[in-house]
Order: C-alpha cells, then sequence, then structure tokens
C-alpha cells in the first residue's frame, strides 16, 4: 500500500473528515509491514506441533520452535510460549519444559494433571535436567542461536501429553491465540494451520516414520513491539579528523526524564559496586551508566588506517548496561564496500544478500570462547575487531561519508546513527573556507579607497 501523507496536507483545513479518513489510511500502512525484515525477509520463528501418538482421552506431541532468523537470536533468560485451548484440554505431563502454573486442577482426583490452564505458558528447562526429563533440542535454558551463527542450537523442542482432547485427526482442535516472548514483546504469532505431516527417520536411517497430525505457527519479530525506545547507537572517528563523532544526544532516552533517571547509574559515583552486586543478571529492563546517548550497547567504526591498496576499520561494541551479559552478541552492517572485505580479524564473518548479488550486508559475531561474550558495563565490558577492505577504484573514497556505515544493528535491533552532515570529512574538505565574491568585491574596493587617499 502506498501513503501520500503530504499530498493529503492541502485536505486539512478545508474538509477535517477527509484528513481523519486518510489519517487511518495513514496509520494501517506500518500495520502491515510492522514485522517485515528487509535484510531477512524470510526470517522467522516457526512452531511446529506433531502428534506422534493417540491416547485414551488425547494425544502425545512434540512442540519444536526453529529459529529461521538470519541474525535475531534469543537470549537468557530465555522463550516463553503460550496459547489458549480451544476445548477443555489439560497437559497430563511434560518432558523438556514445564508450564510455569499449574493453575486448578481440584476437580481432578488421583493422577493430577501437570496444568490446568485454559491458557498455559511453557518454558525450556534449564541445562544440567535429570536425562529422565529430557528430550532432543531440550534443555537450554530458553535460549536459541540465530540460523547463521549457530543453526544447531537454533532449535528447541520439548513433549506433552494433553488430555480432554480429541483422539482423532478430525476431532482434534487447534490451540488459538499463540504467544511468543523472548523474553520481553517483540513477537506475533499468526494461527495454527495444519499442514503435512512430519516426517522422522529412524537412528539407523533404514526407515520413515511420520506424524499422525501437524500444524504450524509463524512468528514474526517487530522492533518497534518489542520496544518503544531503540537499543543502541553509533559513534564515528577517522585517522584523517581529529572530530569524534558521538552517538547522538538522547539516542536511547534522555537522563532528565524520571524514568530514565532511575535506570541509569553514575558510573563515577562511590556507591556503584553496592549498586551492582545487588542487581538480578539478565533482566529484561536495563540499568545503564549515565551518558548523553542512555543507549545499553554503543557501537564505534573507526577509520584506522589507509593503504595503498587497502584501508583498515576498527569495530568496538561497549556494554553500557549493567543488568546483561550478552552472549552469541551479533552485529550486522551495510557497507558498499563489503563486496571486496579481505580480512576479519577476530570476529566471525557470514555475508547476507537479501538483494540478491549486492554484497553490501554483513553479518560479524563473537569467536566461540574468546569474545562472544560480551561483559556487562565496566572496563571488560567491550569487544572489539578490525576490517581489511580491498580498494575499488571505481567506487572508493573518504570523501562525504563514503567509508563509513549506512546501516549497524545490534542483535536484530536497528541502531541510532548520527546525522550524515555530523560525518567526520577530510581536512581539505571540511576545513576549506569558501570565499564568496562579495567579500572579494569589498576587500577590492577598500584596497583601492585606501590606494587612493595615500
Amino acid at each position: 500500500m502506498f501513503c501520500f501523507l503530504p499530498i493529503i496536507q492541502s485536505f486539512l483545513k478545508p474538509c477535517p473528515s477527509i484528513f481523519f479518513f486518510f489519517f487511518i489510511l495513514y496509520s494501517t500502512c506500518f500495520t502491515s509491514t510492522e514485522a517485515y525484515d528487509p535484510l531477512d525477509p524470510n526470517g522467522n520463528i516457526t512452531i511446529k506441533w506433531d502428534i506422534k501418538s493417540w491416547d485414551p482421552d488425547g494425544y502425545l506431541a512434540v512442540v519444536t520452535i526453529n529459529n529461521f532468523q538470519q541474525y535475531r537470536h534469543i537470549s537468557a533468560p530465555g522463550w516463553s510460549l503460550g496459547w489458549t485451548w480451544a476445548k477443555k484440554e489439560v497437559i497430563w505431563s511434560m518432558v523438556g519444559g514445564q508450564a510455569t502454573e499449574q493453575g486448578d486442577c481440584s476437580k481432578f482426583k488421583g493422577n493430577t494433571p501437570h496444568c490446568c490452564k485454559k491458557d498455559p505458558t511453557i518454558v525450556d528447562l534449564l541445562p544440567g535436567t535429570p536425562y529422565n526429563q529430557q528430550i532432543s533440542n531440550c534443555c537450554k535454558g530458553g535460549v536459541l542461536s540465530s540460523w547463521a551463527q549457530d543453526p544447531i542450537n537454533a532449535v528447541a523442542a520439548f513433549q506433552l501429553s494433553v488430555g480432554r482432547a480429541g483422539t482423532t485427526n478430525k476431532t482434534v482442535k487447534l490451540p488459538k491465540n499463540f504467544t511468543l516472548k523472548a523474553p520481553g514483546p517483540g513477537y506475533t504469532c499468526g494461527p495454527a494451520k495444519i499442514v503435512k505431516p512430519t516426517q522422522f527417520i529412524t537412528g539407523d536411517k533404514r526407515r520413515v516414520t511420520q506424524a499422525l497430525m501437524t500444524w504450524n505457527v509463524t512468528c514474526t519479530y517487530s522492533q518497534f513491539l518489542a520496544q518503544k525506545t531503540p537499543t543502541c547507537c553509533v559513534s564515528l572517528s577517522s585517522f584523517y579528523n581529529d572530530t569524534i563523532v558521538p552517538c547522538p544526544t538522547c539516542s536511547c532516552g534522555c537522563q532528565g526524564t524520571k524514568s530514565q533517571s532511575e535506570n541509569c547509574v553514575d558510573p563515577d559515583s562511590p556507591h556503584l559496586a553496592s549498586v551492582v552486586s545487588n542487581l538480578g543478571k539478565n533482566s529484561v529492563t536495563p540499568l545503564v551508566q549515565c551518558t548523553r546517548h542512555m543507549c545499553p550497547i554503543k557501537v564505534h567504526w573507526h577509520i584506522k588506517l589507509n593503504y595503498k591498496e587497502y584501508w583498515r576499520v576498527k569495530v568496538t561494541v561497549t556494554n553500557f548496561n549493567y543488568r546483561m551479559n550478552y552472549s552469541d552478541w551479533n552485529l550486522v552492517i551495510q557497507h558498499p564496500n563489503f563486496d571486496n572485505l579481505t580480512k576479519v580479524f577476530s570476529f566471525n564473518y557470514k555475508s547476507i544478500t537479501p538483494y540478491g548479488p549486492i554484497n553490501d550486508t554483513a553479518m560479524l559475531w563473537g569467536i566461540k570462547f574468546y569474545n562472544d561474550f560480551l561483559m556487562q558495563a565496566g572496563p571488560i565490558g567491550n569487544v572489539q575487531s578490525e576490517l581489511l577492505f580491498r580498494k575499488d577504484k571505481s567506487t572508493f573514497s573518504f570523501e562525504k561519508g563514503w567509508a563509513f556505515p549506512t546501516r549497524i544493528y545490534f542483535n536484530g535491533d536497528n541502531c541510532v546513527m548520527p546525522p550524515p552532515d555530523a560525518y567526520p570529512w577530510l581536512p581539505n574538505i571540511g576545513s576549506r573556507q569558501e570565499v564568496s565574491p562579495l567579500a572579494v568585491m569589498m576587500v577590492s574596493l577598500v584596497a583601492l579607497v585606501f590606494y587612493a587617499s595615500a
């Protein structure tokens, strides 16, 4: 849908009712695409529900959560999955997961169900769970890697025995109103849809079985739904200019507001240690250092060196959040020279090409057991690497901010960039003083008057 806001402005004064109509139309322009990611157009989280066998009053099912997003993962404290039962179903037992609440099971005598809630919420079990309570791909504490970083760990699963449900394909009713939190809001889930039954290959790979019934639920992410304010910002610098362009002021909030002042700490405060020690790690609500930008994460891009055939950049990610250690973090950076990237020194790298042959988007993440863990705010709360680019003579330039990225994402969230007119410029351009013709004429006139009087 196309939105022509400037065109309708001429209708504001003569016809308020028309303005109201177009305002509603304009507002709806974003609802259909708010979860669309142009860098990962096919990215989603798919929940697959496979019925493996029928029970006397229900069925046994395995629920699998697949993260098909290239660079957006789910970190601690992990995912939580909810739905509403279509009838009066109960969960008799679970393996590899658990319901957060049992609900009212007072009507049952003897064998008590695991959960009797109409709208249960399921969470993953923690690592170290006894083997008799595990199934394949469970028990990671709700953490899911992104598909590009670690596809093996981008899958979670649990098993549940459902009672008071149908016992055939025609009598089973699909659950409704699926919700996925990871760990906070941000995902919107569509309705369950019956699909072709999943096939399973036995361990010896000599036999194939299939589910009795399968349905899928697709969930997509929207940064706007996840949080109203950004979570990261970008600063810039270069070897050819002493100017360090900071993150824009109030990128993620302002210190003057009451809500922000309660969620920031002065790093020079004498009580900093006691405040930090009392914090619960991996909390959804950040507690950041009090800065001009007030962002939990800052990404700094520094143009470091210029060679004859190459040029070099240093990228630093700094954590200002005292409540979060970022495991399996990643960056997605857009720059027109990634097609000529020669070397990445201490990060993993993968090209993301959402636009076919155009290679201008790179995904970077830490090396396992080296810098894949971004510590909380403090002296060691940063990771850094350097990138070496080969110069393409047809496109390369240090002028007009070409050497700086056009967009940066941290853990899938869009970071606030400085305005283009603030980028560090080349000295012969940025410091050059333009002389107007009028000034030349005035100086010449004064010189003539002075010469004539002499």
